[in-house]
């Protein structure tokens, strides 16, 4: 038997924020077996590698990062352990080809670890996919800044987007018991700003407790003394109703924020990526939202070069952004993915073209934001303290309506700045996306 508490853990974590919060909670599962934990990669005994796979774009990351690890092994290096959303769908196509890699999980596989290793040690390299159990675990050690955190409320996804691998990866929508998702909220500490994320966080609880459940949960999530706001990703545009926009109004702990994953504006686009909505129906939902929460921020991300898609169409949608106003956008270029029915398309468009109509998308989101960003120049806006920016000499920050990682931030100077608290920043300028400014402490001298 290895007695793993004289091995250092180390892992890097590749793609989304819900991985994040399975890289977080395996921390805790091996901080739990009596081990270290390292965050200087050359000094880890045992590297875990958690993988993204949901694009060609994520998947040439993991492999890149793992033939680099392997190359750039360290003496103190004796094992590299593969898990995630790579190994989960690929790993009978990667095993033979990632020698580096000593021991494969999948997406379920964490509660395997140990075992797996073990194996390991005893001269094989093991492929533990499917093999074990992933136990629901309530603490975590976080590793984003001490004042927000994520919370991952569900797995999987219902909605078979004929473009997306998330179901053939991750499986079928399951909602995580409130009763736990609560202690895991309790055992964060306090937090300034927890994040719920899942794949659908608007479909919360339909398979669990058979209606939409997300409403009753923020009332007993916000209910929670150590936690201070909540935002909302990922809500798909069918799912919000009058009772979600209701909480988001009357909760003063709901951040007036919210992420609703459009992906196109035309009907016949959107029929053939099997999403439910309709160009007015998306722009009678964003009206409403308006005129409930006239303080909204409203994020979205789009998917242009589409197979078959015009470019007028791809005109249709920079009017559409011209319209809606939106308040953050991301877009990108479609990924033609093997085992996803869009793939199967007919009309498949050139990389070139879709990386054009990215960047004619971003153009027309840019003025649109940036007459957004405009009505706050010269006022104090409040800013939470996410940090320094030791390149820019200045602190940074984020708005209410800017999520971590996503937005746009807020850069400002002033005499000192604690991370995770708020300040008053008076906004001298913006470039579009980031504003700049200071706190009055700082403009008074």
């Amino acid at each position: 038997m290895i007695d793993f508490r004289t091995k250092k853990f180390g892992i890097i974590s590749l793609g989304c924020d819900k991985n994040r919060v399975d890289s977080e909670k395996l921390l805790q599962l091996i901080k739990q077996r009596g081990c270290s934990l390292t965050d200087d990669e050359s000094e880890a005994n045992i590297l875990i590698i958690n993988t993204c796979a949901f694009l060609n774009q994520s998947r040439k990351e993991a492999i890149e990062t793992i033939v680099g690890c392997g190359a750039e092994r360290s003496e103190n290096l004796e094992k590299i352990v593969v898990t995630g959303c790579l190994p989960q769908k690929y790993v009978g196509e990667i095993f033979e080809g990632l020698p580096e890699v000593d021991v494969f999980l999948g997406i379920d596989d964490y509660g395997s670890l140990f075992d797996a290793l073990e194996m390991s040690y005893a001269g094989d390299r093991v492929n533990f996919v499917s093999r074990g159990e992933n136990p629901y675990v309530s603490d975590r050690v976080l590793t984003t800044p001490c004042h927000y955190a994520y919370l991952k409320i569900a797995d999987g996804c219902n909605n078979f987007c004929t473009y997306c691998l998330i179901p053939k990866i991750r499986g079928r929508y399951r909602s995580y018991p409130v009763e736990e998702l609560l202690k895991e909220a309790e055992n964060l500490g306090e937090i300034r700003e927890l994040i719920l994320v899942a794949q659908d966080v608007s479909r919360y609880g339909t398979d669990l407790y058979g209606k939409k459940f997300l409403v009753t949960f923020l009332k007993k999530l916000t209910a929670l003394v150590n936690i201070s706001s909540v935002r909302l990703l990922y809500c798909y545009p069918d799912m919000i109703d009058d009772e979600l926009i209701a909480e988001i109004r009357d909760n003063p702990k709901i951040i007036k924020y919210i992420d609703i994953p459009l992906q196109h504006s035309e009907d016949r686009v959107l029929k053939l990526m099997n999403r439910r909505g309709t160009r007015q129906g998306y722009l009678d939902l964003i009206k409403k939202l308006r005129e409930n929460i006239p303080e909204i921020a409203i994020r979205s991300t789009f998917i242009t070069g589409f197979p078959t898609e015009t470019e007028e169409e791809c005109d249709a949608m920079c009017r559409f952004l011209e319209e809606a106003k939106l308040t953050n956008c991301g877009f990108f270029a479609y990924s033609r993915e093997p085992d996803t029915p869009a793939y199967k398309l007919k009309g498949q468009i050139a990389y070139n073209v879709k990386r054009r109509r990215v960047k004619k998308l971003y153009g027309v989101q840019k003025e649109v934001s940036s007459r957004f960003l405009d009505k706050f120049i010269g006022r104090g806006v409040e800013v939470i303290c996410d940090g320094i920016d030791y390149d820019r000499g200045c602190f940074v920050g984020r708005a209410y309506f800017s999520a971590p990682e996503i937005d746009g931030k807020v850069y400002f100077n002033a005499k000192e700045a604690v991370q995770g608290e708020s300040y008053e920043v008076t906004i001298k300028s913006h470039d579009g996306y980031d504003m700049f400014g200071a706190t009055g402490d700082y403009l008074d001298e």
